[in-house]
């Protein structure tokens, strides 16, 4: 089941495409946007990643950090980011134990071996004020993420 909107986020700590490892926990006093997606090098994915980082001064502005997670490993991550002329959040590796956090947070696809994509939006204490999973083909769109985040 999904991590529900007004449940605390299940706290994790992840390897980075940078080399460095990143802990939710380390975020509080700030807002945080989770977006998990399936792979690096894909199409749907690399416009997740890309409109992001398009708008990620709308972000900045609001002090909100954004982690974007999948099941790819750190290497895969680091040249996936090196291509998009480095992203200016963490790729965070959920590669091993596989999955791990996908399953915390309800959004692990056992079938396939990966995440499926979803976005979450965290206050400032870590609590869970929106949450979504997305159909195929679609992608967390970081207007409608902005709005989101200006209600809390």
């Amino acid at each position: 089941m999904t991590v529900q909107v007004g449940a605390a986020a299940p706290d994790f700590t992840l390897p980075a495409h940078t080399g460095n490892k990143v802990s939710l926990s380390s975020f509080k006093g700030r807002k945080t946007v989770i977006a998990f997606l399936p792979f690096a090098f894909t199409g749907g994915c690399t416009n997740q990643v890309c409109g992001f980082r398009d708008n990620y001064a709308g972000f900045k502005d609001l002090n909100v950090e954004i982690l974007q997670i999948s099941t790819d490993p750190s290497p895969s991550q680091k040249a996936w980011s090196e291509s998009k002329e480095s992203l200016p959040f963490p790729l965070l590796s959920d590669f091993w134990p596989h999955g791990a956090v996908g399953k915390a947070y309800g959004v692990f696809n056992e079938e396939r071996g990966m995440e499926k994509r979803a976005a979450f939006i965290l206050d400032e204490q870590g609590i869970v004020r929106f949450a979504k999973v997305y159909d195929p083909g679609t992608i967390p769109e970081s207007k409608d993420l902005l709005a989101e985040l200006k209600k809390i």
